[in-house]
């Protein structure tokens, strides 16, 4: 049984005063054996889906990268810049939908808001390969952005109701080591789907969009009924489990059972909070450079030497692999270490010089050093995995209100 117990000496001097201050009350010892098996458990039952989401979810928003070799501005009659407006427009709706999608969530059940954006963006990125003309184009990807833009905020709030602060480092990374896996597999279904070029007279873009588009469909369904609801509502955890939960929870800076609940006055707080802002800024050029290589790698690679369609999807493969293997090997030492910043440092600069290369009229083969150089830096700045992983400390010093609005906004 897990609990508090009473500090008899504390809870005699606050009885003579008619109160039981807080000094009565000792939080007893968690039993990290148990601890661990705990978290292990969450880890088995919440990672997978989080990661498959996230996974798809990045899939279909930069699969427009490995469809464009195929054809696409042709058959949609896209000219100058048309394309990359497609690309980029998506993120005006993304932005839009963040904050609002993460409200709904804290007054829906988040199993049923995130597994109906999630079947929503399945039907919209499979639709997307039937598209007839530009504006189509923009439309789906108009709404693409609508739905999408609640999941990653929506799982990084989901993830705190599970775990504690200086866990989440490690799950938010899994998050971005989902999202490189994403590009390595878009590049490899890439490759093979490319084969169906002309196969019922349709296009390979189009089998592209339409085949990477059903799986998020399907895991939409699956969500409905996989995903718990809260601690208290987890079908794979005991009543002992879900007491050490509710321990683990009341353990953490910051947090108590009003900060587990809705308020508007957090969003207020947080829409005036200098941090808030300075986060974005930051965000704002990570995902620049982020997006930026997802989409366009693909072109990247074809401009740098004589290479077929097939052949540039299947050089996309490794540096995507390396950028999984960078992030989730810094993951784990930061989350160790609870260190954020002096990484962030070191490989945002090697993102910058792998930039350098790709910028210069170096060979090919420094050029495609350079692809690899990015990907290994590309997410370790990312500005939403630095809010959901401050220390304990750290939500200390920001005050009691931080932790609500923090993940409100």
């Amino acid at each position: 049984m897990y609990g508090k117990e009473l500090n008899q000496t504390a809870l005699e001097s606050s009885l003579s005063q008619g109160v039981v201050s807080k000094e009565a009350i000792v939080p007893l010892e968690i039993d990290h054996v148990a601890e661990k098996k705990l978290v292990r458990k969450l880890d088995l039952f919440i990672i997978p889906i989080i990661m498959m989401l996230y996974l798809f979810s990045f899939l279909d928003r930069v699969n427009i990268g490995n469809a464009r070799l195929y054809g696409m501005e042709e058959d949609l009659g896209m000219q100058g810049n048309q394309y990359q407006t497609a690309v980029s427009i998506l993120f005006v709706t993304y932005l839009l939908s963040e904050l609002p999608s993460n409200l709904v969530l804290k007054k829906l059940r988040p199993s049923r808001w995130i597994s109906f954006i999630t079947t929503s963006w399945g039907i919209i990125a499979t639709l997307t390969g039937i598209t007839q003309s530009y504006a189509g184009l923009i439309v789906c990807r108009l709404l693409l952005g609508l739905v999408e833009g609640g999941l990653f905020p929506g799982a990084a709030v989901y993830l705190t109701l599970f775990y504690t602060k200086r866990e989440l480092a490690l799950r938010i990374g899994y998050l971005f080591v989902s999202a490189a896996i994403a590009g390595a597999v878009g590049g490899l279904l890439g490759y093979g789907i490319g084969f169906m070029d002309g196969v019922s007279g349709q296009r390979g873009w189009r089998w592209i969009l339409i085949i990477e588009g059903l799986p998020s469909f399907l895991l939409g369904i699956a969500t409905w009924f996989l995903l718990a609801d809260s601690p208290e509502t987890a079908f794979y955890l005991s009543y002992e489990e879900k007491e050490l939960m509710r321990v683990r929870r009341e353990r953490q800076a910051g947090q108590t059972e009003s900060a587990q609940k809705f308020h508007k006055k957090d969003v207020l707080l947080g829409l005036k909070d200098w941090k808030i802002y300075a986060f974005c800024a930051g965000q704002f050029g990570t995902d620049t450079m982020l997006y930026g290589y997802s989409t366009f790698l693909p072109t990247i690679i074809k401009g740098l030497g004589k290479w077929t369609t097939a052949q540039v999807q299947a050089l996309t493969i490794p540096c995507y692999c390396l950028g999984a293997l960078s992030y989730v090997v810094v993951a784990r030492v930061s989350d160790a270490q609870q260190r954020r910043g002096l990484y962030t440092v070191i490989f945002g600069a090697i993102s910058a010089v792998g930039y350098i290369l790709l910028m210069s009229n170096a060979s090919m083969g420094v050029s495609y050093l350079g692809c690899f150089l990015v990907a290994t830096g590309l997410r370790m700045g990312n500005e939403d995995a630095r809010i959901a992983n401050m220390t304990e400390d750290d939500i200390a010093e920001l005050g009691d209100e931080s932790p609500r609005y923090i993940f409100t906004v």
